[in-house]
């Protein structure tokens, strides 16, 4: 690992450096990290911004969609002058302006059966802000398969939900198949456009995910892997409930298994 640091990278990342838990070698420990943001949308975009200030190496982005007036109330990577550009570029740019000895490596794609493998297999960790079901289980299995830790949000109204999931790392830790065995049926969980979000609902999740990735990449406090943060934004009340692993899960079974 590459312990030197210049006197602008010193600068920059003081603030972590003077933390014990941190230090140099956990600064370092970031520069060389390659993390991959599934979404560049309401929680992507919090997240996107504190992983380039805390100074993540290479940072994926994936999304297919453009900024629309729309998103601006809460996707705070965007500006009105970016209506109409592709969220990944916007994102980009976003990324560059405040730390641009991060790299960027933007994916405009849709998510499918046929790219996901290799989108993960290339990072060290991902992150899915999606706001659909089918997207965020393909992700979540592909997770499982490339034994690639997933740090997981998603917000609707004035609720959030945060879980870690790394069945790998341990035979009682659950993957997001033993939290959720299938995707809902249609209709039955209303998305944000239909239902609404409080933008500010989503900065919080997306902070507190961002918080969570760094964590998990410095090997420090007790993240979420097993439990799953609920924060009721309307009574200003966090909890957590325990998780645990399904032995029949058709998706890290095999995991638990083989050990």
């Amino acid at each position: 690992m590459n312990l030197a640091f210049s006197e602008a990278e010193i600068s920059r990342y003081s603030r972590h450096i003077l933390l014990a838990e941190v230090g140099g070698t956990g600064q370092a420990r970031l520069r060389q990290a390659r993390v991959l943001v599934v979404g560049a949308g309401g929680l992507g975009s919090p997240l996107l911004l504190y992983l380039a200030g805390a100074g993540i190496g290479t940072i994926g982005v994936v999304d297919d969609d453009r900024v629309e007036l729309s998103n601006l109330q809460r996707q705070v990577a965007h500006g009105t002058g970016d209506l109409g550009r592709p969220k990944v570029e916007s994102a980009a740019d976003a990324v560059r302006r405040i730390n641009p000895e991060v790299a960027v490596v933007t994916h405009r794609l849709r998510v499918g059966p046929d790219n996901v493998a290799g989108l993960i297999e290339a990072y060290d960790l991902v992150c899915d802000g999606t706001d659909n079901f089918a997207t965020r289980f393909l992700v979540a299995d592909a997770c499982v398969a490339a034994r690639r830790t997933l740090v997981s949000a998603a917000v609707l109204r004035f609720e959030g939900q945060l879980a870690t999931f790394k069945p790998h790392a341990g035979a009682d830790l659950p993957c997001y198949r033993c939290l959720y065995p299938a995707p809902p049926p249609p209709g039955l969980v209303p998305s944000c456009s239909e239902a609404g979000v409080l933008g500010a609902v989503t900065g919080v999740m997306g902070t507190l995910q961002a918080t969570e990735v760094l964590k998990e990449l410095l090997g420090i406090g007790e993240g979420l892997a097993g439990r799953l943060l609920i924060w009721d934004a309307l009574a200003a009340r966090f909890r957590t409930i325990r998780l645990r692993r399904d032995p029949t899960c058709p998706c890290c079974g095999a995991i638990a298994r083989d050990g």
